[in-house]
């Protein structure tokens, strides 16, 4: 009774934050330009782009010509890009369309299936030349001298990078803002937030300026962009791609965190997801086929932990349809509960403690540690280079007790174990994403453990695969997220192609003018 009076009371105070934050935010609201008939191209999906610039139907300098102008377009409103290649990128645009002329190899174009497709990354993710600040003023200023490992093989597969995107300080929080670039917005509601932290990738990809989109997780950072903006979002098995040169890793540290992609078409996942697989894409297979009709469903619509707000009745109806749609195709779906999801965020904060980076040093570049409580005096008093989403972070990591570790590990390893063994090689879990679609800005500071509903799979190093289901009556995109045991990605994906051509994947957030 006492859990359930406590539940009420957050549904009722979760209202009451969102009516106080939308008196403001409501009039920040600006309307996103629509896409013209000239940049037209830019709503297809990536691999088709490829495709036609192999077949001489397109050129890679038009392409990138066509991205350019949209960015500049949109990115005003957006504030989603921190620096760019625009010249560079159109030089090597030209070349390739040379290379093209003159005729290429079936072999050579095999090995390059994204051949004069561009591309933006998230600003951890070290570009060569590009500014590399991690959203923090002691890096301001400082430049990539060379490729992230994914970055890397994405030009290898040939494509080109195009610019950079907007991160939280060090990719640690739920939305996308920092003292060095400022916030970005959604593209569906200005005043709301993208998530984070691949949000100023989201807000590229949902307003249609860039074919790719290149991201990463560690806690929802690829799927909560994908959630709030409207997209399909990929999270692979942890352990598959390098996170080498990304928010400063070498690459060789075990790790929760995996390199993924938000798109607004299921088919650029796998794809995309076999390039920075590199040598490991033969091991997840994610080409092979799966019959839907043998699949076993499960659902997690609520969970208990107490620290996370309750779900919105509009997603528990998105949740509800998807249910049902699918328990008529196939088995009925079986809801799954656990205990350890009823701790969702201590279990990922206490995993946080065992990746092997320190947020407080990776504030101050590595140049000693910042204090939480300094930081929190010199915050009131107007003096810190740190937002306040970072401030309390360092006072979660520094000030509150931890974890017990022994209860947690134990917890995790039995979730873990009662999941793989639920879902075994043929089932999928159909999970809530957030208690609610993208919050006003600024609100995920009065309630900062709503993203635990994604950061319990990168505890158990499941993947996941983000799907949009359509918006709600405020124009504000829903969805779910499908997860497999690990290295069972083909089955995310067969699903989410399922659950997009039912129920209508990606709505843009503008007018599409084709005539």
């Amino acid at each position: 009774m006492i859990k359930h009076a406590f539940l009420v009371f957050r549904t009722y105070l979760d209202l009451f934050i969102d009516y106080i934050f939308s008196l403001y935010w409501e009039a920040k609201r600006t309307p996103l330009p629509n896409l013209e008939k000239k940049h037209i191209i830019l709503k297809d999906d990536a691999v088709t782009i490829a495709a036609k610039i192999r077949n001489r139907q397109l050129k890679s300098e038009d392409l990138v010509q066509m991205c350019i102008e949209r960015i500049k377009i949109v990115n005003p409103i957006l504030n989603a890009v921190t620096d760019e290649r625009f010249e560079e990128a159109l030089e090597e645009a030209r070349e390739i369309d040379r290379m093209l002329d003159e005729g290429l190899s079936e072999e050579y174009l095999k090995k390059k299936p994204f051949l004069g497709v561009p591309f933006t990354a998230k600003e951890s993710h070290a570009v060569k030349g590009l500014l590399h600040t991690l959203g923090i003023k002691a890096r301001a200023h400082v430049r990539a001298h060379e490729d992230a490992e994914c970055v890397r093989l994405m030009r290898a597969a040939g494509a080109l990078p195009l610019a950079v995107t907007n991160v939280p300080e060090i990719n640690k929080w739920c939305e996308t803002r920092n003292m060095v670039f400022g916030q970005t917005n959604n593209p569906y509601h200005t005043g709301r937030t993208t998530g984070g932290s691949s949000g100023g990738e989201a807000a590229l990809m949902a307003a249609m300026a860039t074919p790719i989109s290149l991201c990463s997780d560690i806690g929802g950072s690829t799927r909560m962009p994908a959630f709030y903006c409207g997209l399909f979002g990929i999270n692979p098995t942890a352990g598959y791609t390098s996170l080498k040169g990304s928010a400063l890793r070498s690459g060789k540290d075990d790790t929760m965190a995996s390199i993924g992609f938000v798109s607004r078409h299921t088919c650029d996942l796998a794809a995309l997801t076999k390039v920075i697989l590199a040598d490991k894409a033969a091991e997840l297979d994610l080409d092979r086929p799966v019959d839907l009709k043998t699949i076993k469903y499960y659902y997690l619509d609520t969970a208990q932990d107490l620290r996370v707000s309750p779900i919105q009745p509009e997603l528990r109806e998105a949740m509800d349809k998807v249910i049902s749609q699918l328990s008529e195709e196939a088995s009925s779906a079986r809801r799954y509960q656990h205990a350890g999801l009823d701790h969702m965020y201590a279990l990922w904060r206490h995993a946080m403690t065992r990746e092997a980076d320190v947020f407080g040093r990776l504030l101050t570049n590595n140049q000693g540690e910042a204090s939480a409580v300094l930081e929190l005096l010199k915050k009131l008093t107007g003096q810190s280079d740190y937002t306040w989403a970072a401030v309390l972070k360092l006072l979660d990591d520094q000030v509150l007790p931890r974890v017990n570790a022994d209860w947690a590990d134990r917890l995790t390893a039995a979730l873990r174990e009662d999941l793989l063994k639920t879902l075994g090689t043929d089932g999928v879990l159909l999970s809530a994403s957030a208690p609610q679609p993208a919050p006003y800005h600024a609100a995920p500071l009065l309630r900062p453990f709503n993203f635990a509903y994604w950061g319990i799979f990168n505890v158990l190093r499941f993947p996941a695969v983000q799907v949009p289901l359509g918006l709600n009556s405020e124009g504000i995109p829903l969805g779910i997220q499908v997860v497999a045991a690990p290295a069972q990605e083909a089955l995310c994906l067969a699903v989410a192609e399922h659950l997009a051509r039912t129920f209508g994947g990606y709505v843009p957030p503008c007018k599409i003018i084709d005539t």
